[in-house]
C-alpha cells in the first residue's frame, strides 16, 4: 500500500492545515480519522467556510431551532454555532498541541470582517473571542491591513495567539513579521511567558496568480513588444511571491531582535500557504502545495485539495530552490509593465469584500431559520 503523501509533510517541516470545519465532520469523527491518517496539524476557518457550512447544510438547524425558541438573536445564534464548532475542534486537536508544546495543533477563529479596517474594533472583537472560546490552541485571524498591524502588536504584547489573513504583497508580509516582534517585546516588557504564544502569517497564493494571469494575457492578445515575456510569467507569479516571502521570513527570524526573544522561549512566527487551491484547470492541483514545502511553514488546503495531494503528491523540499529565479520572476513582471504593488492592494480590497459578502449572507439565512423556527 502507498504511504500517504501527506504524512510525509511533517519530516520536512511544514504542517498541513485543512482549509474547512463543519459540524458533521467532528460528530461523525471524520476529523479525527484525518489527524490519524493524514497527519492533520490544524484548520482553519472563515466567514466563507461557516457561510457554506452553516447555511447550505442541515448540520445546524436542531440547534438554531432551540437557540432561536430561546429567544437568541441572529447575532447570538452565529456566536454559539461557531464558538461551539471551533471549542470541539481546539479540544480534538488538544493532544497534539500538547504534544508539539504548543508549536502545533491549532484552530483559527476570525474577526468579523465588518472590522478589517477598524483597529479599535478589531482588538475589542479579537479580546471577546479569545475569552469567549477560553482554549490555549485557538489563534484569532487579524486581517493584514493598515489598520490590523496595530492589533496584531497589541494582541501579541496580550498573550493572544494571532493568524494574521488576507497577505498579498511583500511589504506588507514584512510589516506583519516586525509586528509580531513588536508584540513579542511587549509581552516581555509586560513579564508574560513567551512560550505560549504563537502565530502565523497567512500568505494568500492563487488569487495572485488568477489577476496577474488575465493582465499577463491582455498583454499576450495585443501582440506587443513585451508579448512573449508576458506569455512566459503565466502561473509563476504567486509562487515567486512565495519564495520571496520566505526569504524575508529567513531575515527576520534569524536575526539578533528575534533571537533574543527565542532565548527566553519565543516562537517564530510561521508563514502559512493559503487559497492554495488551483483556480486554472490548466495547472497542477497541486501546485500551491508541491513547490512550496519547507521547514517552519504551514499550508492550508481545501477539502478537494488535501483529497489530490493524498492521491498523487509528490514530497520533498523545494522551498529553498530557485530563490534567484524567483526575484528574476518579478523583476521580469515589472519589465512587462505589471506593478505587483498595485495587484497586491487590489487583491486585498477584493479580498475583504470576499468575506464580508458571505458572512452577511449567512446572517440573512439564519436571520430566515431563526423566523422559521419561531414560526
Amino acid at each position: 500500500m502507498k504511504e500517504n503523501p501527506l504524512l510525509k509533510l511533517e519530516s520536512y517541516g511544514q504542517s498541513i492545515w485543512l482549509d474547512f470545519i463543519r459540524r458533521g465532520m467532528l460528530s461523525s469523527g471524520e476529523m479525527a480519522r484525518m489527524i490519524e491518517e493524514d497527519g492533520l496539524g490544524g484548520v482553519t476557518s472563515n466567514p466563507a467556510i461557516f457561510e457554506k457550512a452553516i447555511a447550505e447544510t442541515g448540520d445546524y438547524d436542531d440547534a438554531i431551532r432551540t437557540l432561536a425558541r430561546a429567544g437568541k438573536s441572529v447575532a447570538e445564534i452565529y456566536d454559539e454555532l461557531v464558538v461551539e464548532d471551533i471549542r470541539l475542534t481546539a479540544d480534538l486537536f488538544r493532544p497534539f498541541y500538547d504534544r508539539t508544546e504548543g508549536k502545533d495543533g491549532f484552530i483559527s477563529l476570525e474577526v468579523s470582517p465588518h472590522l478589517a479596517h477598524d483597529t479599535v474594533g478589531t482588538l475589542t472583537e479579537a479580546r471577546r473571542l479569545w475569552q469567549r472560546v477560553n482554549r490555549p490552541n485557538v489563534m484569532i485571524k487579524v486581517p493584514g491591513t493598515l489598520e490590523g498591524l496595530p492589533a496584531i502588536s497589541q494582541l501579541i504584547g496580550e498573550g493572544i495567539n494571532v493568524n494574521v489573513t488576507l497577505l498579498f504583497s511583500l511589504p506588507r508580509y514584512r510589516a506583519v513579521s516586525e509586528a509580531y516582534i513588536d508584540g513579542l517585546e511587549e509581552a516581555v516588557a509586560q513579564k508574560r511567558p513567551l512560550k505560549s504564544v504563537a502565530s502565523v502569517a497567512s500568505f494568500f497564493l492563487s488569487r495572485i496568480d488568477v489577476l496577474i494571469d488575465a493582465l499577463l494575457e491582455k498583454k499576450v492578445a495585443e501582440r506587443g513588444p513585451v508579448a512573449d515575456l508576458a506569455g512566459s510569467l503565466r502561473g509563476e507569479v504567486a509562487i515567486a511571491s512565495a519564495r520571496m516571502a520566505y526569504q524575508i521570513w529567513k531575515e527576520i527570524f534569524s536575526g539578533e531582535r528575534f533571537q533574543r526573544l527565542a532565548a527566553s522561549g519565543a516562537h517564530p512566527q510561521r508563514v502559512l500557504w493559503a487559497s492554495t487551491s488551483t483556480k486554472n484547470p490548466a495547472y497542477s492541483d497541486v501546485k500551491y502545495v508541491e513547490a512550496l514545502i519547507g521547514p517552519q511553514t504551514v499550508n492550508t488546503l481545501p477539502l478537494e485539495t488535501l483529497s489530490a495531494y493524498r492521491d498523487h503528491g509528490n514530497p520533498a523540499s523545494r522551498l529553498k530552490e530557485g530563490t534567484a529565479e524567483a526575484r528574476h520572476c518579478l523583476q521580469r513582471l515589472a519589465k512587462a509593465g505589471i506593478d505587483l504593488d498595485a495587484v497586491t492592494e487590489q487583491l486585498e480590497n477584493e479580498g475583504v469584500e470576499k468575506f464580508v459578502k458571505p458572512f452577511d449572507s449567512l446572517m440573512k439565512a439564519l436571520e430566515q431559520k431563526r423566523r422559521a423556527a419561531q414560526e
